[in-house]
């Protein structure tokens, strides 16, 4: 049973790195899974106290996430308009062919949605453009690196234990 959960740990450690660059997945929740799978393993010692900062971390970035572009969008002048379409542009680009395609389609989300809805010049439009992709950039890197951390909490505790499950 141990080698099962370390198993669907290490697969949430990949899936939680791979959902933190793709804004489908939810991925430090994912990421955070490991740990909590890691926990049931009676023959690695993960405490409690871990597993509940892990989880305060998770649930800060998590938040953080859904406000950072909220934020860049404000702080270059965008309006609410600017948020919305750089979420939907984000969805359409993650159902394209094109490489980095939902960066490209978030930007012109934001960029579009302020040209028509919120009758912003092509300038000021640009200038929220550009903050919701820097956002979006921002919250992004947080996720992942969070991911990465947990992962190698997870593979730090696997290796230390390497003797009591192999």
């Amino acid at each position: 049973m141990s080698i099962l959960l370390i198993s669907l740990g290490f697969i949430c450690c990949i899936v939680g790195i791979i959902g933190s660059l793709l804004p489908v997945l939810p991925g430090l929740p994912i990421s955070w899974i490991c740990i909590l799978l890691l926990y049931f393993v009676p023959e690695v010692e993960v405490s409690s106290s871990m597993l509940w900062i892990t989880f305060t971390i998770t649930l800060v970035i998590f938040i953080l996430d859904y406000l950072i572009p909220i934020f860049g969008v404000n702080k270059y002048g965008g309006s609410k308009y600017g948020v919305y379409g750089a979420g939907i542009g984000l969805v359409i680009g993650l159902f394209t062919p094109i490489p980095f395609d939902f960066l490209i389609f978030s930007f012109l989300g934001a960029y579009l949605s302020e040209v028509i809805f919120s009758k912003m010049d092509r300038d000021q439009a640009l200038r929220a453009a550009f903050g919701s992709f820097i956002g979006f950039l921002t919250s992004t890197f947080i996720e992942f690196v969070g991911a990465l951390a947990f992962m190698i909490i997870f593979c730090y505790k696997v290796i230390q234990y390497r003797e009591f499950l192999f």
